[in-house]
């Protein structure tokens, strides 16, 4: 058994959502990419996949083994571009896509760091925290910040990015500050329009996606929410690069700790990877050396 190629018929399968789709893609017979998912699963000893006549359905072991299967695919293509790619030069145009307010505070310096090692690239950056179509809008590189579904786009994990609680002291001041996550029904949740709230709270468990959270203001747009949070308005769950300044000055606290949520991730969302251009290479691989594993907004309040 190759186990690269059973973790790529395996990946194609959760990415194309059945066997005979993976197979068209990987040129191979849906019987032999049925094989190799069959042969991975007995090497696992666990089932990866349900499979009906009619759909395939990913398990929670194969939701877990996905993410790490594709990291580890994308890890050895680039090992393989970085040899074979060695004399080709990023040039052209690069469109790139990015969620607006991390945009305009945590990528222009790294967008000019990249542009003075490649200055051949030429930058187009549209910032906005809707999901575009990378084919019909003509985007090469989205940054994208949550917990990505599956789908046929390949995506990098580039830094974790923190959640937390919080809200100001004044507003703690009048309302009492929740100990537990139940104390949040009495207070008021400023929502971030684009995420549903069992998004927001779902990730600190299952105790807190339950929960009927009231909520009187809800906006598209993180810093309206961070702003509204520091005139006492509510409560927020915001990343850390947008509250870090505000909790380190004491205008937010950080509230309930001891429940903090799983980290969302920073990716860079891009299409295939056969024949990959340099530019899209270079720039994924900049930006994940740029902020790495512990991005400098967490590394200054550590």
């Amino acid at each position: 058994m190759d186990r690269i190629d059973t973790m790529k018929a395996f990946t194609a399968v959760v990415q194309e959502g059945s066997f005979t789709k993976a197979a068209d893609r990987l040129g191979l017979s849906s019987q032999l990419v049925s094989k190799y998912v069959s042969q991975l699963e007995e090497h696992l000893k666990v089932r990866l996949l349900n499979r009906t006549t009619r759909r395939v359905n990913v398990t929670e072991a194969g939701r877990a083994y996905f993410e790490r299967c594709q990291q580890v695919l994308i890890d050895i293509e680039e090992m393989d571009n970085a040899l074979t790619n060695l004399s080709e030069t990023a040039s052209g145009l690069l469109k790139v896509s990015a969620p607006m307010s991390f945009g305009i505070y945590h990528l222009p310096s790294a967008l000019v760091q990249f542009q003075q090692q490649h200055p051949d690239v030429r930058l187009d950056i549209t910032l906005t925290d809707k999901k575009v179509d990378l084919l019909e809008d003509g985007v090469d590189v989205a940054l994208r910040i949550g917990q990505l579904s599956s789908s046929s786009l390949i995506a990098k994990k580039l830094t974790p990015i923190k959640l937390v609680v919080c809200a100001s002291p004044k507003y703690l001041a009048e309302r009492g500050e929740p100990k537990t996550p139940a104390d949040l029904i009495h207070h008021n949740y400023l929502h971030f329009s684009y995420s549903d709230l069992g998004a927001a709270f779902g990730r600190f468990g299952e105790h807190f996606s339950a929960l009927k959270i009231p909520s009187d203001l809800a906006c598209n747009n993180g810093d309206m929410l961070v702003e509204a949070a520091i005139a006492g308005r509510g409560i927020v769950v915001q990343p850390t690069f947008l509250v870090s300044k505000a909790l380190r000055s004491g205008k937010l606290k950080a509230i309930l700790t001891e429940y903090t949520p799983e980290p969302f991730g920073l990716y860079a969302v891009y299409v295939h990877r056969k024949f990959l251009a340099s530019k899209v290479r270079c720039f994924v691989d900049a930006l994940s050396q740029y902020y790495g594993k512990t991005p400098y907004w967490d590394a200054i309040d550590d």
